[in-house]
């Protein structure tokens, strides 16, 4: 009888607490804003009603903070056990989000209070970087410390992503969760992603298989689009370069009460490009299409259901100019044609059961169809994946968890007409648990274990474990770790540069599924500067290891077959992230050290096209009617697959942008000291009828200036 008691007792010194949060101006529900209460360090995001809903809340005197890009953050207290409801209202103007809670993690934290290390890429930074490339998310990713964006080819200018030195297919793409953007299309991909109607990137460096599944070796990128509030928003955006790129971006969205909507739509045209004049494009001539459309319906304050479709139309060629602009002519014959299509739906069906857990189902269905074209050689196929999951979340004062389900599919389908046949199905199902839990104040606990079958290469269990400790004097450093697996498929980095030419199809008799293991170590600072300069540093350190990697070998008979390497590929380095803070400016530097080793190789050598040594700095002003940043960039020295040694290189970039009442105009100088590979080594190889393209290890396109506008209709603050 005491310990019930007890625990009816303890109970009455907590309460469920509703904060309701709407705007100044027009009293409308404010969605999207982040709620935080510095003790018990509890964060959530309001809803379409303007609401987040706490558990478990001690009873009392609480200090609140709320805040939203765009509006000043607010900071009260309020008297929890006195009512169930509590409204604020904020005033426009501010432009510092305190507290951010992540996707990526499935739950309701802020931050600074999950155990995983997670880079967060907010709405003001993407905007920089759609200005600098509003056609691509290659710029928000390249400027990431670690992380490097590798062409594979001249001539199409398709690039694959590296996060710590590890190839392109060990870093999974979402978008809002979504698995889109793998396989077949994976070395087009970063290309067709325009990055307007996008809202934040969430970077996980490290294995994250737990909670996504396979893929997730190196680390995953999850794109968050922008959804719609009850005021409208619509932004169009143009942008011209010198080197005859035009692109057009428009975005907009509104809610009105159970239903709200998103629309979004992207043209580029880029005329083929030669800086060098050497008769060959350093960008390919380009027709790109995109257009996003998305409804929402919230048939109730506690359910939300959308539905959304992904749509490209991509047609590049490359190669030889004179046979682009007016056709084949004598030693003229040399291009590369790629015409891709790819459209994807995603449907999520969302309700909150009560006032700690909810219920999610989401579906995605996937198509893409891409046509490569070289003379005298052609490879052509469609790509269907689907992907299906069911989970459930629960929310606690110290415990969060989730368990859930999920099914992935992927069928190629190779041209009938092909000479060889590399049809690849893979089917994978996947159960997975994960739970983060307040051990003290001060330490917190993540787990997860995952557990896949796949039909061909069997059982993956795949656990996890994550540990953070932070206190009250700006101090925290996390350690983690876990287990990964990728399923064998044609579509590599390697192939991609012989264009799948002579490529024989994986023979899931012989060839194992790729394995993984690897840790991260993180240590973060934050404090003050002379009361007047704010200062932060974090220092990572990480290891992972790939154990059957899968290798592109040449046989006797002019083919290429896939092996498993007999030893381990390891990739061990640090990064380092500095940023400093006065007034209305911001100044990031940044360190990677990258050391990646083939060990199935004598010597165990540095993996060919990655630079040990890379760094950079960035200095932002950004006012009210300003926002002014100046880039360096330094690549260190690289390998090439003959051990030949690259120099290494320094690229800057300068940005200049103006607000006014109906939007902003802007200038961009990417890479102004005009720092290309062919200033280093050729870009192309006699004959000219038939060339032979190196390997790219430096900048292609130089020099690019670009002028732009943006068009808010609505939405604006007032500039002078």
């Amino acid at each position: 009888m005491l310990t019930i008691l007890l625990c009816f007792s303890i109970k009455a010194q907590t309460s469920d607490v509703q904060i309701k949060v709407i705007t100044e101006d027009e009293k409308e529900p404010l969605m999207g804003a982040t709620v935080y209460f510095p003790e018990p360090e509890k964060g959530a995001v309001t809803g379409f009603d303007g609401i987040a809903t706490f558990a478990e809340i001690p009873n009392g005197n609480q200090i609140i903070r709320i805040s939203y890009l765009g509006f000043k953050t607010l900071e009260a207290t309020i008297e929890v056990g006195s009512k169930d409801i509590f409204t604020f209202t904020l005033e426009a103007g501010g432009n510092e989000l305190d507290e951010v809670v992540l996707q990526s993690t499935r739950s309701t934290r802020t931050v600074k209070k999950i155990p995983t290390r997670i880079e967060f890429i907010g709405t003001e930074e993407l905007t920089e970087k759609a200005i600098m490339n509003p056609t691509n998310i290659s710029m928000v990713l390249r400027e990431s410390t670690g992380i490097q964006m590798q062409q594979t080819s001249l001539s199409s200018a398709n690039t694959n992503i590296r996060i710590q030195g590890l190839d392109g297919r060990y870093t999974q793409l979402l978008r809002d969760g979504f698995p889109l953007y793998g396989g077949f299309s994976s070395g087009l991909s970063i290309l067709q992603i325009p990055p307007l109607d996008l809202k934040q990137f969430e970077i996980i460096k490290g294995s994250s298989s737990t909670l996504y599944g396979g893929g997730a070796i190196a680390g995953l990128v999850n794109m968050v689009s922008k959804t719609p509030e009850s005021a409208p928003s619509l932004d169009i955006m143009l942008t011209q370069t010198q080197a005859l790129g035009s692109t057009a971006n428009v975005f907009y969205s509104k809610r009105k009460e159970k239903f709200g909507i998103s629309l979004y739509g992207s043209g580029h045209y880029q005329k083929a490009y030669d800086p060098e004049e050497d008769g060959f494009s350093n960008l390919p001539k380009t027709t790109s299409i995109s257009f996003n459309p998305k409804l929402f319906y919230y048939p109730s304050e506690k359910t939300t259901v959308w539905f959304g479709l992904n749509g490209t139309y991509d047609d590049r060629i490359g190669g030889d100019i004179t046979k682009i602009e007016e056709g084949e002519n004598g030693i003229h014959q040399y291009t590369e044609k790629n015409i891709s299509k790819r459209l994807s739906s995603q449907a999520v069906y969302r309700t909150q059961l009560d006032s700690i857990s909810s219920f999610n189902v989401k579906n995605s269905v996937s198509f893409f169809d891409r046509n490569l074209t070289i003379p005298d050689f052609s490879f052509d196929g469609q790509q269907i994946n689907s992907f299906t999951e069911i989970n459930y979340q629960r929310a606690t004062s110290k415990l969060d968890w989730i368990f859930g389900a999920n099914l992935y599919t992927s069928n190629f389908d190779e041209n009938d007409n092909a000479p060889l046949q590399r049809d690849q199905n893979d089917v994978t199902l996947g159960a997975f648990a994960n739970s983060i839990y307040d051990l003290s104040e001060n330490w917190i606990l993540e787990t997860g274990l995952r557990a896949d079958y796949n039909t061909d290469f069997g059982f993956f269990p795949l656990p996890r474990v994550s540990l953070l400790y932070k206190n009250n004097s700006g101090f925290s450093s996390r350690i983690g770790g876990g287990l990964g697996y990728k399923i064998p498929d044609i579509f590599t980095e390697e192939a991609e540069f012989i264009n799948f030419e002579n490529v024989l199809v994986i023979d899931k008799e012989t060839i194992k599924a790729e394995q993984s293991y690897g840790i991260n170590l993180d240590f973060n600072y934050q404090t003050r500067l002379f009361e007047t300069v704010g200062f932060s540093v974090n220092q990572l350190f990480y290891v992972t290891a790939i154990n059957n990697g899968l290798l592109l070998n040449s046989t006797n008979n002019g083919f290429f077959e896939f092996k498993n390497a007999a030893e381990e590929i390891l990739s061990k380095g640090a990064e380092t992230n500095i940023k400093f803070t006065y007034n209305d400016f911001r100044w990031f530097l940044n360190y990677a050290f990258i050391d990646t080793r083939l060990n199935y190789l004598p010597g165990n050598p540095q993996k060919p096209l990655t630079a040990r040594h890379n760094a950079g700095s960035v200095l932002m002003y950004e006012s009210d009617k300003w926002r002014i940043g100046y880039e360096t960039f330094y690549t260190g020295k690289q390998l090439l697959s003959n051990g030949t040694e690259t120099t290494d290189f320094i690229t800057m970039g300068l940005l200049a942008m103006r607000n006014f009442n109906f939007g902003s105009v802007f200038l961009n100088f990417e890479n102004f000291t005009d720092r290309r590979q062919s200033r280093f080594s050729p870009l192309v190889l006699p004959p000219h009828e038939n060339p032979e393209f190196p390997e790219i290890y430096a900048p292609t396109d130089g020099f690019i200036f670009s002028v732009g506008l943006i068009i808010k209709p609505f939405g604006n603050e007032d500039h002078d």
